[in-house]
């Protein structure tokens, strides 16, 4: 049976397999009858198929080359995927059928398949995004265990820029008295502009079903000090409350990042959701994602 929908996205797992307590993907494994706790977190299931039948849906004559967003949901460059090596048979299949593309991951990975993205980027457009929530190493170990070092994705995302292929930064989930310091925030924003990023972007903390549950009780064992505060930020639903939301968007747009990222603004353009519009050596500009792009 098939497990892919280009509509959505062409991640190849349907599993995130990293544990991350805020994943935005957790709720999917219940569609399989898993649950989105331990069986997230030890259930990879891949879809050894996907590239065949993004082959087919593309060649559909239906198809109008519309942005295919990779790692919308789930990223597709997880561990696995040393193993199963699908992604270059997907990028040539973007790049054979001259579709316009993005992705969005976590892990370096990514550079094994730089030559084939930069195929598919002189046949059609093809810009990336690493999420990088914080550089700080024990932030980073409480809340992203067994995820590639954020100072390697750093390193990814000037491979990229180096090589041609746009690429910018997500700074995502930022959570309150988490990883929102301005020292963490600032030290993002100094590594996106000496990586050369096309643009950089912040989604706050959301709380979907299942997530919201396991979010607290990590709280509950890491961070007792902030469960009040969550308590009152997301008393609501899934999302903060909405001057929670514009002080944490606040934090990217309106940051003090040292004057050397100033490389001159004049005529620049917003950076879109796949990181559109800015070349090398200027500060990257704030942008806000589109709602599908809240991976973590």
């Amino acid at each position: 049976f098939r497990l892919y929908d280009i509509t959505t996205g062409t991640g190849d797992f349907i599993a995130n397999g990293v544990v991350s307590h805020n994943c935005f993907a957790r709720p999917t494994h219940t569609y399989l009858d898993l649950n989105a706790r331990e069986d997230f977190e030890r259930e990879i299931v891949v879809k050894v198929n996907a590239p065949e039948v993004l082959r087919t849906e593309l060649a559909r004559p239906s198809w109008k080359r519309e942005h295919v967003a990779l790692g919308t949901n789930t990223d597709p460059y997880q561990w696995v995927e040393g193993r199963y090596r699908l992604m270059p048979d997907i990028w040539e299949a973007l790049g054979d059928s001259r579709t316009p593309c993005s992705i969005l991951t976590k892990s370096p990975l990514l550079l094994r398949d730089l030559d084939v993205m930069l195929r598919v980027r002189e046949r059609a457009d093809l810009t990336a995004n690493l999420s990088i929530p914080t550089l700080d190493e024990r932030t980073w170990r409480r809340t992203e265990p067994r995820t590639p070092n954020p100072n390697a994705r750093f390193e990814a995302v000037a491979a990229l820029n180096r090589a041609g292929i746009p690429t910018g930064v997500l700074v995502a989930p930022l959570m309150p008295g988490v990883n929102d310091s301005p020292e963490q925030v600032e030290a993002i924003l100094e590594r996106a502009a000496e990586a050369g990023a096309v643009g950089i972007g912040g989604i706050a903390l959301h709380l979907r079903g299942e997530v919201r549950e396991i979010f607290f009780d990590w709280l509950r064992s890491e961070r007792p000090d902030l469960l009040a505060r969550y308590e009152s930020l997301y008393r609501r639903g899934a999302y903060a409350a909405p001057e929670e939301r514009r002080r944490l968007a606040g934090l990217i747009r309106g940051g003090r990042p040292p004057s050397r990222f100033d490389g001159g603004d004049d005529g620049a353009e917003d950076v879109g959701p796949s990181g559109h519009g800015r070349g090398r050596g200027r500060r990257p500009v704030a942008h806000r994602p589109p709602p599908q792009a809240k991976l973590f």
